[in-house]
């Protein structure tokens, strides 16, 4: 729970690989898929996605995401 003057913690998870095609999402390697981190709100996440995909940007078939795991953990919260 979060102390008084806190937001709520809303999990994220940075996750990404190689893409099979640039019109899916199915990772060519699944040994090979990175989680870059769990991250306490969607800025923190985003900043976490923006960095490492632009490390890869050369490659096309390179794909991170961000999942946003509070909604999967509690689906009935707003």
């Amino acid at each position: 729970m979060a102390a008084t003057g806190e937001s709520k913690q809303l999990l994220h998870l940075v996750f990404g690989g190689e893409l099979t095609s640039l019109d899916s999402h199915e990772f060519k390697d699944l040994t090979k898929v990175e989680v870059v981190g769990i991250y306490p709100n969607y800025a923190t996440a985003h900043a976490a996605w923006k960095g490492r995909a632009q490390q890869t940007v050369d490659n096309a078939l390179m794909r991170f995401f961000i999942v946003h795991l509070h909604r999967l953990l509690e689906p009935d919260a707003d």
